[in-house]
């Protein structure tokens, strides 16, 4: 009785290790679900791009989320999102943190050239600033340049070009690429500093109603002037042209990397373009991008 009874344990024991194991669902480039944050400033190529290779792969969810791009950079380390955008050059030790935090070497993958763009409103005289005139405004009790906040893309970048950190900065504060232009008017004496993005779609009403609400300043550097057009984006003449990137912490060939890739690509960069910004891979052969 007792082998019989060791007999059919062992028997029910081998029938339960034969039993298929449930499949283990791994992302793929085309399927599942991941989280992209990105500064306000940039959020409309992102949403574009998004939505495009979802309409491209309706079994892929990339879920948006806007927030400021130092806490974007924060948020990836700390493996809370998958993928991020960037415009500013970190610095070594960020570059550090990035390799030890996912494991992963500090790899940018370009995909767009932007810009931070100045901002009055329509009546006033003024049709450029020097870049002294920036330098000297950003270091004024005035604070007459606004920005959309501390921590955000705009800033860091504008630092970033002018050698120095967000915090030895004066200026004002006025949440929103968008709120900024719509509340221009009230402040006749103050420059909006806004992300290109914020008025570059030509096909969107908003953005075109945006863009001719205000005047965009010429920035004067070594007696020349520059507009902030897809042409001075190209050679990275606009003293505040920037370069946008994605940085992710997925480790194999995901959703991710899939969409990265998808975003470097000639669909892609076709988006990109509609969104009036300069495609990092598309442009004519005699024009070389720093």
């Amino acid at each position: 009785m007792k082998n019989k009874l060791v007999l059919m344990i062992s028997i029910f024991a081998l029938l339960i290790s034969c039993k298929k194991k449930p499949d283990v669902v791994v992302g793929s480039p085309q399927q599942g679900e991941i989280t992209m944050e990105v500064d306000e400033s940039f959020a409309s190529v992102s949403e574009a791009l998004s939505e495009r290779y979802m309409a491209l792969y309706p079994n892929a969810k990339i879920n948006l989320k806007i927030k400021k791009e130092d806490f974007c950079f924060l948020d990836l380390l700390e493996a809370k999102v998958d993928v991020i955008v960037m415009s500013r050059e970190l610095s070594e030790d960020e570059k550090k943190a990035y390799n030890k935090e996912t494991g992963l070497d500090w790899l940018p993958a370009k995909f767009a050239a932007d810009a931070v763009v100045f901002v009055v409103p329509n009546d006033s005289p003024r049709e450029s600033i020097t870049m002294e005139e920036i330098k000297q405004e950003l270091t004024s009790d005035k604070k007459n340049i606004i920005f959309d906040g501390t921590n955000s893309s705009n800033l860091n970048f504008v630092a970033q070009k002018l050698n120095t950190k967000p915090d030895q900065l004066k200026f004002s504060i006025i949440n929103g690429n968008k709120n900024i232009i719509e509340q221009l008017n009230k402040f006749p004496d103050k420059i909006g500093a806004v992300g290109l993005n914020t008025v570059s779609r030509p096909y969107d009403p908003e953005s075109e109603n945006l863009k001719k609400s205000v005047k965009i300043l010429k920035v004067v550097q070594d007696s020349k002037s520059f507009e902030p057009r897809v042409e001075n984006l190209v050679d990275m003449s606009y003293p505040f042209a920037r370069i946008l990137y994605f940085l992710t912490n997925e480790k194999y060939f995901g959703l991710a990397n899939g969409f990265i890739r998808f975003s470097c690509t000639q669909l892609g960069q076709i988006v990109v373009s509609k969104e009036g910004l300069q495609p990092y891979y598309i442009f004519k052969r005699e024009v070389q991008m720093r």
